[in-house]
């Protein structure tokens, strides 16, 4: 049985192509669940800013890998991929059609395939670099990667300290390493055999879904959810949720913008995936384009002879 995956920027409508699909493979004798491949999904209490499937939406189809982790707990893309790797086979040992839905193009891959992941810093490095972040500020540090990696540091915000004391841990040992291109960073190697789905639409009307997701988020709580995380000890890891810093500050506008930046590289990095099938959703019905997405599945006859047979009563 073929893994579904389906891949597209933040507010294009992930979900609900992932809901119509659901029932179209159901009315063919087939039992779904969606798997999350998000990076930020994964934490408790930020479902309504991190875009986590409504409870109509988990009602209709199944989802798994949401809401299952502490605000205050860090989250790296070797444990979801480990995660991900045995809900996926579990799924297709029960002979259940696994939907990866993804809007993280690292936890994607992570979901689909085998990651080549960078090694441990060196024992002491990490101390020492977070000694110089707490005493510094991350501007210090950003400054000095400007000078050492000024590539890196073009591809860091002066305030993500995490990630600027991972830099220069692997900038201290040696191994830091310019950043691939999009292609080295998406394998065609598959685990399983996977239908990737790329969703796409242009780019005009993917910013006015983005203002009306971001309002909706507002008016659904997304601020208060914030401030409990704050209030409850978040992470570094949980901070990187998109707005989470924005909505902090009240400044709602600046949500909005780095959301539609990070469609923008999103819709960019997922044109140049190999083998991915890409369909405009632009002014579609989602059961328009899941009824697309299924035509792409292997033939019907094929799928019915695969799956278990019954005890006889």
């Amino acid at each position: 049985m073929q893994v579904i995956a389906i891949f597209g920027p933040t507010g294009i409508g992930k979900t609900d192509v992932a809901v119509a699909l659901a029932h179209l493979l159901r009315a063919e004798g087939e039992d779904p669940v969606a798997v999350s491949a998000d990076a930020l999904q994964v934490y408790r209490g930020l479902e309504v800013l991190t875009g986590v499937a409504s409870a109509a939406q988990q009602q209709a189809l199944e989802h798994r890998l949401i809401g299952f982790l502490s605000v205050s707990e860090s989250f790296s893309a070797g444990r979801f991929a480990q995660l991900a790797h045995a809900e996926i086979d579990g799924l297709l040992s029960e002979g259940r059609r696994p939907i990866v839905i993804g809007g993280t193009g690292l936890y994607l891959r992570a979901a689909l395939s085998e990651l080549d992941l960078r090694p441990p810093p060196e024992p002491g490095a990490r101390e020492r670099r977070v000694e110089q972040l707490r005493a510094q500020g991350p501007e210090a540090l950003h400054a000095e990667l400007s000078m050492m990696a000024s590539w890196a540091a073009a591809d860091i915000d002066p305030r993500d300290g995490q990630r600027l004391v991972r830099a220069l841990e692997l900038l201290d040992s040696g191994r830091l390493q310019p950043r691939a291109s999009a292609s080295q960073l998406w394998s065609t190697e598959m685990r399983r055999p996977t239908v990737l789905v790329g969703l796409t639409m242009p780019r005009e009307l993917l910013y006015e879904r983005i203002e009306a997701r971001v309002d909706a988020m507002l008016a659904a709580g997304a601020r208060e959810e914030v401030l409990a995380a704050q209030a409850a000890g978040a992470g570094g890891t949980a901070r990187k949720a998109l707005g989470f810093q924005e909505l902090l500050e009240g400044d709602v506008e600046a949500m909005k913008q780095h959301t539609r930046n990070y469609a923008k590289r999103q819709l960019t990095w997922m044109r140049k995936l190999a083998g991915a099938q890409l369909i405009d959703v632009g002014h579609r019905h989602p059961s328009e384009v899941a009824a697309e997405v299924a035509g792409l599945l292997e033939p019907q006859s094929a799928r019915r002879a695969e799956r278990p047979k019954l005890p006889p009563a």
